[in-house]
């Protein structure tokens, strides 16, 4: 998934319940992110020893070729990772890694950045380990951190950037809900090629009517097999 600096797949429709470790209130994510909860996936902040499992999960072909660069040594995650904590601090960016059940490092990241001040309108991305791509993973995790950015953070719109020709990004952020608005020509450049991207959004609005409508599937909407 590309966004426009380093940030860093089918599931059941449901409401979203987003765990929060409540030793971390609201306001206090600028200095140390919440732990978030999702169906058999944890997110937190990154931790310096997570340099070496990011590096061996998002720097593989399959993953790489449609996000930005990601840093090609075991050092270079190490220095994202600090970047990470330093725009949290500075209340510019939330970073989580992706830690699926069983796992104590992540298997990737979803990376949210303000995009003016007050976080009102900010642009997010993600890059997930292809050994976990159709297990649900992404759409647990990012339904997590999309109704903490909308619920705590305070952002009103969520921007996303995808290669046309990611068609599994761009599948996973159409199941998500999010909207796609137009069509950003050559925007991309990867591997010398200048390529289109879709540009897709998620309001706060459209959110909270999509989580009530899961809701109520989950409760009175009969299943057909």
């Amino acid at each position: 998934m590309h966004t426009t600096t380093y940030q860093p797949a089918p599931n059941a429709e449901r409401a979203v319940t987003v765990e929060v470790d409540r030793s971390i209130t609201s306001s206090d994510w600028r200095t140390c992110l919440p732990i978030l909860h999702g169906a058999g996936v944890t997110l937190r902040e990154l931790r310096g020893s997570d340099a070496l499992a990011l590096f061996a999960m998002l720097t593989t072909e399959e993953v790489a070729r449609f996000v930005s660069p990601p840093p090609t040594t075991v050092e270079g995650f190490e220095r994202f990772i600090d970047w990470t904590r330093r725009e949290r601090a500075a209340g510019r960016s939330v970073c989580f890694g992706v830690v699926p059940h069983g796992h104590d490092a992540p298997i990737g990241v979803i990376q949210v950045r303000a995009r003016e001040p007050h976080f009102a309108t900010a642009e997010w991305g993600f890059a997930i380990g292809s050994l976990f791509w159709g297990t649900g993973i992404f759409l647990e995790s990012a339904r997590a951190v999309v109704s903490f950015v909308i619920e705590t953070v305070g952002v009103h719109r969520l921007e996303a950037r995808a290669a046309v020709m990611n068609g599994r990004g761009n599948a996973a952020l159409q199941k998500l809900g999010a909207v796609q608005e137009g069509l950003l020509r050559k925007s991309f450049s990867r591997g010398g090629q200048y390529l289109d991207e879709a540009l897709w959004s998620i309001v706060e609005d459209d959110w909270r009517q999509a989580n009530a409508s899961w809701a109520a599937k989950a409760v009175w909407g009969p299943r057909v097999h």
